[in-house]
């Protein structure tokens, strides 16, 4: 039997893939591809995640793609809401017929000697493994595990009387009416789910180790609203896309150039919005700068309001031990839980935990330098699309996408089979991928790639700058080798 071959293969049927598969699609019509995806549905992350009030951290109107604007004011929104804007927008571009669900990849090789990859997936139905080449692969795949989540070793967990949940494996047929529920964690999840199950449980607490900062944020565009009433519909989205590019980006500066006043900028509002209920620098002043983690944002101060009316609480202390009845803590205090939700995070992979090899050779990515933020050096004709940390995901994958059809048109055109990034023997010592302090980018070190002192090895978080190197500069910089 024949390997089927395409010009492409492209992982991963998420925000990502389905970019790439947009501008492979239109940029170079005259090359074959397929999306391989390992579930038996597109979304990745907003068809993963099923957990009460899952929604965007990220404005919609930067999360959704510019060749598809988001086609509504709304600026945080549900999981649902976006999971059907994926799907409509897979079926408006013609992409439906290109995903292969169902196909996990476990391992792709290049063979020099070929100048192509051959990548093996599995069914998830059946077990069986397939093969298939490709001249060019494409991970789409995000940074996270998607069999589970990160789950701390609790001491005495197994006397806990109640359930004990994470959010990335949320059961269907829960019911949490009524009863007492603790989620543990301060990051995004855990302010989503806090207001989202405050109205039902009998009470909700959301216990944080340390503080995240929380800022609300209005959940309605009415400068999109505005824009498009005045604009029209495409014009209006794209006035309202840029509006927050630069908002976001301005505010990010801000933070890293005058954290004290930016902290003050963030806190004074939650002060206002919690009055005397809670303790702002017990609860809501982080040890960190602002943008050293995430800042969570909550619409409409959602996650404040559930405060206000007594259905919810925070607490601020370190877990002593589970007890059959809750959670004893080190200060002595001891919280009663029917349902613990442990809200701690990610576990990190690249390429979805796909074994990489080139000929022969097991490539170990967290001994790789990114080119571009998009290639491992010394892995041939291989991109990963990876967002920003900074600003929505989708802004850094469209860039990408484009500069990768860039390049595989400037390697159509000059007769190139095979681009290699080169790091130089002298490069500086490489440097964290992701500037985080948060805890799942933390225990990532060493899983992760690292990046360089300077362009084109280093990432600077940076919209126009990256707009800049990624559509504009030339695409043979000397560190990308040809052959």
């Amino acid at each position: 039997m024949t390997t089927p071959h395409v010009d492409i293969l492209i992982i991963g049927a998420g925000l990502s893939g389905i970019c790439a598969g947009h501008y492979v699609q239109t940029e170079c019509p005259d090359m074959s591809f397929a999306i391989l995806e390992g579930r038996a549905a597109l979304g990745g992350t907003w068809d993963l995640f099923r957990y009460p009030g899952i929604r965007s951290d990220s404005d919609m109107h930067t999360l959704g793609f510019s060749f598809r604007p988001w086609p509504n004011p709304q600026a945080l929104a549900d999981g649902p809401s976006i999971l059907r804007y994926l799907n409509d927008t897979v079926e408006a571009c013609g992409l439906t017929s290109k995903i292969h669900y169902n196909r996990r990849v476990e391992t792709v090789r290049w063979s020099s000697e070929d100048a192509r990859w051959t990548v093996i997936s599995r069914c998830a139905d059946t077990g069986e493994e397939s093969a298939r080449t490709c001249n060019f692969v494409w991970f789409c795949t995000g940074y996270y595990r998607y069999e589970r989540g990160y789950m701390p070793d609790f001491k005495g967990v197994e006397q806990f009387d109640g359930e004990l949940i994470h959010p990335q494996r949320w059961p269907e047929d829960i019911d949490f009416d009524g009863k007492r529920v603790v989620v543990i964690g301060s990051g995004a999840t855990a302010v989503t789910l806090l207001p989202a199950m405050a109205e039902r449980a009998a009470h909700i607490t959301m216990l944080q180790r340390s503080p995240s900062y929380v800022m609300s944020v209005p959940n309605r565009d009415v400068f999109s609203q505005w824009a498009t009433r005045l604009l029209g519909d495409a014009r209006g989205a794209d006035m309202t896309r840029w509006k927050n590019i630069l908002r976001m980006m301005l505010f990010y500066q801000y933070a890293k150039r005058l954290p004290k006043s930016a902290r003050r900028f963030i806190l004074e509002p939650v002060r206002k919005a919690v009055g005397d209920i809670l303790d702002v620098d017990t609860h809501f002043n982080p040890a960190y700068d602002p943008w050293d983690q995430r800042v969570c944002f909550v619409p409409d101060g959602d996650f404040f309001e559930a405060l206000r009316r007594g259905d919810a609480s925070v607490v601020t202390d370190h877990i002593e031990r589970f007890t059959p009845t809750g959670i004893a803590l080190r200060s002595g205090e001891h919280l009663d839980a029917d349902i613990v939700i442990s809200a701690t995070g990610l576990e990190v992979q690249v390429a979805g935990g796909a074994r990489i090899e080139v000929d022969g050779q097991t490539v170990d990515p967290g001994q790789r330098t990114m080119y571009k933020g998009a290639m491992l050096s010394g892995v041939p004709n291989a991109v990963i699309s990876l967002g920003y940390t900074n600003a929505s995901w989708t802004l850094k994958c469209e860039l990408i996408s484009q500069w990768t059809c860039r390049l595989l048109k400037h390697m159509e055109e000059h007769h190139h089979r095979v681009c290699t990034p080169r790091l130089p023997p002298n490069e500086d010592i490489p440097q964290p991928l992701i500037d985080l302090k948060s805890g799942y980018i933390q225990r990532a070190m060493g899983k992760l790639p690292t990046q360089g002192k300077r362009l084109p090895w280093r990432l600077y978080q940076n919209y126009f700058l990256d707009r800049a190197l990624f559509r504009y500069a030339r695409v043979s910089d000397g560190a990308l080798v040809f052959e």
